[in-house]
């Protein structure tokens, strides 16, 4: 590689790599919008929760389209026409906040998963290519530690601009009920500069891609190319990462989304406080976990760390469920550490080896995403049933056994 191709590579890596951290911020902001949008428009815990619905069953809906576009259209096109959708459903926030419509916010937020999909269908295989092999999952996870800055950060931005310009439920009571929707109206409202601001990034994002050189990026070794979806699934390690990737999501979102919730009961805070413990407390772990996993991984196989790294999370959620107090909060941020790397490192090792199968199997494993829809819900009715949210942390323990047992054996390449 000469210094031209050297230069070209490593500014596609950057780019690619603002791409993670643009995805991580929007969906770190979900957390804060669960309870906003809650109080906004007097919704239940269940109907409040749709919010992470809406985003991840995108996931689940748009992956074998994305897979689709990347392999006839390439990854340059992939990754603009997902920032298109991502600038669009953040500008549709602002008729939303006008239309004071909650469906409004979630198609919103679908759209924009839709767009976020194809991002992680083309961002992730593309960045484990943009180098030698040998260093691909290390490679990734550096990258998806900029992810990981974005857990910071997302929280505590979000709930200073989001959060903090709301009524009391006591002053909302005493209201009447004009002066109720009018005041909530000004609640739903405050979301409007926040996505306007994000949606004008993105559209100068997607400029700067339309017009930059994306390098080719070919495999090592000669291979047949995938007819279909099914083909991929031939690959016994990547039914594994699709599994482990489900389950795994699901554990992040019970984490993270509910965290407000959870800390809440649990620790007996406010909710502002909460987001502050969400940001400076699980994202600064989250990110200091993805650059010390990143490191860890010159000395430690990526599996075998995976694995150490999910088995000390099976203990941490024993700890939230039957501990008390702050303590409570901070196991939740060791969770946070230490399921850092899980993404990447799954992401990574599922399509290892898979040649002509690469983009189908990225699809598969963009579209397991859809864990982070379906487990959240069985966590609440944990929550619900027990009448103690702590309960609910049995759903990412059980994750995180298979994440476990993924890193322990069913990542293996079985050649065939």
């Amino acid at each position: 590689m000469n210094a031209s191709q050297k230069s070209s590579t490593q500014f596609a890596f950057i780019m690619i790599t603002s791409l993670f951290f643009m995805w991580g911020f929007v969906h770190n902001l979900d957390p804060v919008l669960i309870p906003h949008l809650k109080k906004s428009f007097s919704l239940s815990t269940l109907q409040a929760s749709l919010v992470d619905s809406a985003v991840f069953i995108a996931y689940f809906l748009m992956a074998i389209p994305a897979g689709i576009v990347m392999k006839k259209y390439g990854y340059k096109t992939g990754i603009i026409i997902g920032l298109l959708l991502f600038a669009i459903g953040s500008f549709l926030f602002i008729p939303a906040a006008n239309t004071q419509l909650y469906i409004f916010f979630l198609v919103a937020l679908f759209i924009i998963a839709c767009g976020l999909t194809i991002l992680e269908t083309a961002a992730n295989p593309y960045a484990t290519l943009l180098g030698p092999p040998d260093s691909a999952t290390q490679r990734l996870n550096f990258a998806q530690s900029f992810n990981g800055l974005a857990v910071t950060l997302a929280p505590i931005i979000g709930g200073k601009i989001i959060l903090t310009k709301g009524f009391s439920d006591a002053e909302l009571l005493a209201m009447t009920d004009e002066a109720r929707k009018i005041a909530l109206a000004g609640e739903a409202a405050s979301v409007k500069m926040p996505y306007l601001v994000i949606g004008v990034i993105i559209l100068v994002v997607a400029v700067i891609f339309y017009f930059m050189h994306l390098p080719e990026v070919e495999e090592a070794e000669e291979v047949s190319i995938s007819k279909n979806i099914f083909h991929a699934l031939r690959h016994k390690h990547l039914s594994w990462a699709v599994a482990a990737q489900f389950f795994y999501v699901g554990a992040q979102v019970c984490v993270l989304s509910l965290f407000l919730l959870y800390a809440s009961k649990a620790a007996d805070i406010s909710e502002e406080m909460a987001a502050n413990y969400q940001g400076v407390g699980c994202g600064l772990a989250f990110l200091i976990g993805r650059f010390l996993g990143t490191f860890f991984m010159k000395y430690i196989k990526p599996e075998k760390l995976l694995a150490l790294y999910a088995f000390i999370n099976i203990v941490l959620c024993l700890g939230a469920i039957f501990l008390h107090g702050m303590i409570t909060i901070y196991l939740v941020i060791g969770i946070s550490f230490f399921m850092s790397i899980m993404f990447p490192t799954i992401f990574s090792l599922g399509i290892k080896d898979l040649g002509g199968d690469r983009e189908f199997g990225s699809s598969l494993i963009i579209m397991s995403i859809v864990g982070g829809a379906l487990l959240p819900p069985l966590f609440g009715y944990i929550s619900d049933v027990t009448q103690n949210i702590q309960f609910g942390y049995i759903v990412p323990l059980v994750c995180f056994i298979v994440v476990f047992l993924f890193g322990l054996k069913g990542h293996k390449v079985v050649k065939n």
